[in-house]
C-alpha cells in the first residue's frame, strides 16, 4: 500500500497565528501550503467587499479545492491548510477530505485567549496597513461570536498551542 500524505490543518480565533503557523508547518513537514486568502484573491479578485461576499465565494470554491487537496493526499504529500476550521461544520469539511482518501490529519488548535489575539491584530496592522480595514477590534468581535472549540467528539487528531510555548 502507497503512503499517503497528512492533512494539517488549523482552528483558533482571529489573530491566533493560524496563518503564521501553517507557514512554519509547511516548512516543517516539507508539505504544499494552501491559503484560502490567496485562492480568494486570484480567483474572485477585488470581489470581496463584506463577510457575506466571502462565505459565499468561499462556499463555491470548496468543491474545487477538495477534490484538488485529496489528489495531493494520495500522491503521498502532505498538505497544510491555511483555511478556517473554526466551526464544527469547517472541521468536518477537513475530516471529509482527509477520510474519504485514508489521510492522516491533524488540527492545529492555536488557543490563544482574547487579549494575545488582539495584540497580534494590532501587530498584524502596523505590518501590513492593506489589512486594517478588516483587521479591527471590532471584526474580532464579530467573528468570534462563531468561534467553537474543537471536542474530542469530533473525531479529531487535535494538537493544542497555547501560545504559552513562545515565551519560554
Amino acid at each position: 500500500m502507497e503512503k499517503l500524505g497528512t492533512l494539517y490543518f488549523f482552528t483558533g480565533k482571529m489573530g491566533a497565528g493560524k496563518s503564521t503557523k501553517s507557514k512554519q508547518i509547511a516548512s516543517e513537514k516539507h508539505a504544499v501550503l494552501l491559503s484560502e486568502d490567496e485562492w480568494l484573491a486570484s480567483l474572485y479578485p477585488n470581489q470581496i467587499t463584506s463577510f457575506d461576499d466571502y462565505l459565499k465565494f468561499s462556499a463555491q470554491m470548496k468543491p474545487l479545492v477538495k477534490k484538488h487537496v485529496q489528489n495531493i493526499l494520495s500522491v503521498g504529500t502532505n498538505v497544510v491548510m491555511d483555511f478556517p476550521g473554526n466551526t464544527q461544520k469547517q472541521r468536518k469539511w477537513f475530516l471529509d477530505i482527509a477520510s474519504e482518501v485514508n489521510a492522516n490529519h491533524q488540527l492545529i488548535f492555536l488557543n490563544l485567549n482574547n487579549e494575545q489575539c488582539l495584540r497580534q491584530i494590532a501587530q498584524r496592522r502596523l505590518e501590513q496597513p492593506e489589512r486594517a480595514t478588516f483587521d479591527t477590534e471590532e471584526t474580532f468581535i464579530h467573528v468570534s461570536k462563531y468561534f467553537e472549540a474543537p471536542e474530542a467528539s469530533e473525531g479529531l487528531n487535535i494538537f493544542e498551542f497555547s501560545g504559552k510555548e513562545s515565551q519560554e
